[in-house]
This record gives C-alpha cells, structure tokens and sequence, in this order.
C-alpha cells in the first residue's frame, strides 16, 4: 500500500482544525475518500460503502418572520437578512470556514453535491450557501439550512416548496420555528410538519420563537396552547408531551422577564454533534469489519478446491457453447451449399458424413421455423450466446488471480495495521 500523505485542498469549508470532534470526523472523513481509501477497497471486493460526511445538518422552518434567519444571525455572524418581509425566499445553506464567500445556484450544489437531488423540485436558482469565519458557539461542524418563509394565502412559490422541505428529512436536526404574533398556525407549516413527523419524527423540535414579543406570561401560555392544540388535531401529530421551549435573541437594551432557553438550542445541536462522532466513529469500526470479513470469506472460498473446479467447469462449459453455437450455425449454413461429392473430395469421407449430419439436424430446425419468425430466431440466439459469454467470463473472475489474492492480502492488513490502529486513536482523542 502506498503511504497516505496530506495535502492541501483549496475548499473555503476547510477550516483550521479547532476541536478534537472536529477533528476526528475530518479524520474519519479522509479515510473513506483520499488515496488508499476504504470507498476504494471496498468497491475492488464488491462493497458499497459510503464516506461519513463532515459536519451534521440543522434545517430551520417556520412561518415568515419566525426569527430563522435571527437565529442563525445569533449562532454564527450577521449573515442573513432579517425582517417583516418574506427575505429567504429560497434555500441558504450556511456554515463556517476559511473564507467568507457568497455562492449561488449551481455552485452551492457543487459545494454540497448530496443536495443535487433538489434539482428535481427546480429550486437552482434558488439556492445560495453563505460561508462565515465565525467561531461563535463552537459550531465549525454544522450546516444550517434556512428554508423560505412560509405563508397562505395567494403567495405563488416557483417552486414545489412543501415537497422541497419534505425532502430535507435527511438533516440531523429540524428546528419549526412558531411565531407568536399571528403567524404561528399557518397551514402550509402545518402540512409540512405533519409530513416530517411521519418520517423522522424523531428529529424534529418545537420552539416558540420570538417569546419576548409575546406581551406577558398569560399572553405567551395562550399561544402556546393555541399552537399546542392545532397540532394534536393533526392524526400524524397527534402524541403526548408536546415540548415548545420559548426562545427569543438577548437583546441588553430590551430586557425580559420571559424565560430564554436559546443556550438550551444551542446544547442541542452541540449534543447532536458529539453523537454525530460517536455514530461515525462506530461506522467505520463497522465497515473495516465488514472488508476484512468479505476479504477473508474470499480467500477461504478459493482456497476451495472443490468450489474451484466446479467454477472453472462452469466457465468452460459456458464459454465452449457460447462459441461452438454461432460457429455451428454458420457451418451448417456454408454446408448447405456444398454437394455430398464436393464435401468428400474436400474433408474426406469420415469427417464430411459427420458434418453433413449436424448441419442437417440445424438446417432442419431452420426450415422448421417459419420464414417471418427466423429474423427473430438469429438475434435471440446472438443474445443466448452472448450471455453464455458474460457467464464465462463471470464464473471466471469467481476465482482469484496471485495478484488478486496478494492485493486482497495487503488489504486487510492495510486495514489492521493502518486504519484500525487510528480509529483506536481517534476514540483516545474524543474520550
């Protein structure tokens, strides 16, 4: 195996490594994708394995005016627009690095290439990534998602957004952000969230955001049953013990007297990051188990003599007929043109009564097959034999080569001695 060296890549994500879960999901992230890397072993002995991805996903929804942007303002720098108006109209994907940058369209998909399948719902001209060098509340590992602000009403989207925010299941975390000041019980956030809670109900958390604005306690409690109620008439959001913490962004010129669990938010994610890195850590314990196991089974298969004659037949036998039928079929064909006497005179007596044999049992399964079905005869038997030839070569490389049993071989002790013996040190560091 040749040795693994680091190198410099010009990615405006790549920031300064500043915590060790930082670090040890870049680490892991590199085993599964730089040169030598498990995707790569993996795939050479039939496995599919897929690399861990470096930092988790926070997806904030909500009404207009919710305070999703303000949140994200709060969290990193002040990176989004905020106001009364509907300002995220598309999706902002928003996370720290080296570098402040701006991207729009299709570049922020070449940034997050696993979010190309939103392509789908035409939102292209409706994505933009904002990269921050904020080191606030320690989230170098997230990526928030700031998703449009929702309304009823005559509001026309240009594109399908329900299902667009649907789709975005897959992040760790999902923020619905209630506004208390009318707001809150928009239908469209209603539908959306009952269609979340189906699929990953599990991540999905409620807050009331804004809760200073909401005048005093008796005021806030209302809204909250308001809010609270609406949701359990809903069958998929219909469940016991509906937390909605309030929140709302510390301002020292306006204090409240309402109770403020944005740091509790803050925890959230931060617990979320830190099983993020153990479910990593955990992976690739699991995938290197995985390819030394299939590498083992391999070497213990062929080793088989027994399993390996039985292979070998059935890629000869395989190979011999998906040549001898085409060839017989054109023979008995060339054969049909030469008289008895002509074919004597050219293979002798012996071989020409045997041929003339078996190219008259095809030529008269042939003449048997009627005139507008013979067209189709010749391409299914081209396709039969062609398959006899895929299965040779297929029962072929059933059995391994030296080079392939020695490639397998330093495989796994690559795996042993290299990865094993780091992610050993990977869970030193977060322990």
């Amino acid at each position: 195996m040749s040795g693994r060296k680091s190198r410099f890549v010009a990615n405006p994500l790549e920031s300064a490594i500043t915590t060790p879960s930082e670090r040890i999901l870049k680490e892991c992230h590199s085993l599964y994708v730089d040169s030598d890397n498990l995707v790569k072993i993996a795939s050479s002995i039939g496995v599919r394995l897929l690399p861990p991805r470096k930092k988790i996903i926070v997806m904030i929804m909500g009404n207009h005016s919710a305070g999703k942007s303000s949140f994200i303002n709060y969290v990193e720098e002040h990176i989004q627009k905020t106001g009364v108006a509907i300002e995220t109209q598309g999706f902002t994907f928003i996370t720290s690095g080296r570098k402040r940058e701006s991207l729009t369209g299709n570049a922020t998909l070449h940034l997050y290439p696993h979010f190309r399948p939103l392509l789908e719902f035409k939102v292209t001209d409706y994505l933009s990534a904002e990269i921050s060098t904020s080191k606030q509340k320690k989230f170098s590992l997230v990526t928030f998602v700031d998703t449009p602000g929702l309304v009823d009403g005559d509001m026309i989207y240009p594109f399908d957004v329900n299902s667009a925010i649907t789709w975005l299941e897959q992040a760790d975390l999902i923020f619905v952000f209630f506004d208390p000041m009318g707001q809150a019980l928009c239908k469209r956030t209603l539908n959306i969230v009952e269609r979340l809670s189906e699929k990953c109900g599990d991540k999905l958390l409620f807050y009331l955001s804004k809760a200073d604005e909401a005048g005093k306690e008796t005021d806030r409690q209302r809204v909250m049953m308001q809010i609270v109620q609406e949701l359990c008439r809903r069958p998929g959001l219909n469940k016991c013990g509906f937390e909605m913490p309030t929140i709302y962004i510390p301002n020292p010129q306006k204090p409240s007297r309402c109770v403020n669990q944005i740091d509790a938010v803050c925890q959230t994610i931060e617990k979320t990051i830190n099983q993020a890195v153990q479910k990593t850590l955990d992976q690739l314990e699991k995938d290197c188990d995985l390819i030394c196991s299939t590498i083992s089974n391999r070497l213990e298969q062929d080793a088989d003599v027994t399993y390996k004659r039985n292979i070998r037949l059935h890629s000869f036998l395989c190979g011999a007929l998906g040549i001898f039928l085409p060839l017989l079929f054109i023979l008995s064909l060339i054969v049909n043109t030469f008289s008895k006497e002509q074919l004597d005179e050219l293979l002798g007596e012996g071989p020409a009564r045997t041929l003339t044999v078996l190219a008259g049992i095809v030529m008269y399964l042939w003449d048997w097959i009627p005139e507008d079905g013979q067209v189709m005869f010749v391409i299914i038997l081209g396709a039969f034999c062609y398959l006899l030839l895929f299965l040779a070569k297929y029962f072929a490389t059933k059995t391994l080569t030296k080079k392939q049993k020695t490639t397998m071989a330093e495989y796994s002790d690559y795996i042993q001695d290299i990865v094993k013996t780091k992610k050993s040190k990977l869970y030193e560091w977060y322990l």
